[in-house]
């Protein structure tokens, strides 16, 4: 067999011949679409940790959608971007009243959330629900999935686009901001948080709730280590995502392997490729530094 044909039958074939693996690819491209922005932005405001959690807190609101109307996307998606504004609102006003810091009660809202999401699926569904909720299952997207997705996708990039700047001063120096737009200014933690939120559930109607951050997180990692600029870096970013889902798809189609495990991990070759061999702050740039015992 030439060339070719291995690279027809491999790459090629899966999405000209299945009509779910090009709508499990066309929803991937655009979630990548504006996970890399949204994830650039999120790791450049140390808030990581905080994008982990808020993918957990999804889960009771995605479990009374389940309840009310079943698999059905749209009352899932409602359910889960209400449950997630809700947590983090919780932990932000947890925080303005008392001594405590927003992301211990971010870790404790969102535990509360994450059992209570397991607890309702528990009482009306079945293990399998549970399962569906938990790690999703892109290959199952279909033409609900492919709309709230592309909505999500263009909405968030229309709102970067005309909210940038605020947003990256917010990001770098909010004190600068308050100086320069005291009005406006107190809007872009809630925008940010807003366009975290629905990217994350765009990311649970394919993915799962467990596996929803990855593509936020990852890809955006992995830029960082190829570019010092903001806008090549998320540039970057959404083409790493894209690139990972695409690999993730094939191998899960080629291997028989799940599928929103098999684009993270991707996603993760890609960080640790990175991390190892990129053009800033690698562990191969670095290695002269590290040898001569100056980590720097």
């Amino acid at each position: 067999m030439s060339l070719a044909d291995l690279l027809q039958t491999g790459l090629i074939q899966p999405f000209t011949e299945f009509g779910f693996m090009r709508r499990a690819w066309v929803a991937s491209l655009a979630l990548s679409l504006s996970a890399g922005p949204v994830g650039t932005l999120l790791i450049l405001r140390r808030l990581t940790l905080m994008g982990d959690a808020m993918s957990h807190a999804l889960l009771p609101g995605a479990a009374l959608g389940f309840m009310l109307a079943g698999l059905s996307l749209p009352a899932l998606g409602l359910g889960a971007f209400l449950a997630g504004l809700l947590v983090a609102a919780l932990a932000h006003q947890a925080a303005r009243l008392t001594a405590q810091r927003e992301e211990s009660a971010l870790a404790a809202f969102y535990l509360m959330a994450l059992a209570s999401g397991v607890m309702l699926v528990s009482l009306r569904g079945t293990s399998v629900d549970l399962m569906h909720l938990l790690f999703g299952n892109i290959l199952a997207a279909d033409a609900q999935t492919l709309p709230l997705v592309a909505s999500v996708a263009g909405g968030t990039l229309l709102l970067l686009a005309v909210f940038a700047r605020p947003l990256i001063a917010d990001t770098l120096d909010p004190g600068f901001l308050r100086l320069a737009w005291p009005g406006g200014s107190r809007w872009m933690r809630p925008l940010f948080m807003g366009l975290l939120v629905s990217n994350l559930v765009a990311g649970f109607l394919t993915l799962g709730t467990l596996m929803s951050v990855g593509l936020l997180v990852l890809p955006a990692a992995a830029a960082r280590f190829w570019s010092r600029n903001l806008a090549p870096q998320m540039l970057l970013s959404s083409l790493l995502a894209a690139l990972a889902s695409t690999l993730g798809l094939l191998l899960s189609y080629h291997a028989q392997l799940p599928t929103g495990p098999a684009i993270v991990l991707s996603a993760g070759a890609m960080y640790l490729l990175s991390l190892l061999c990129g053009r800033h702050d690698s562990l191969l740039r670095r290695s002269p530094d590290l040898i001569s015992g100056d980590p720097r």
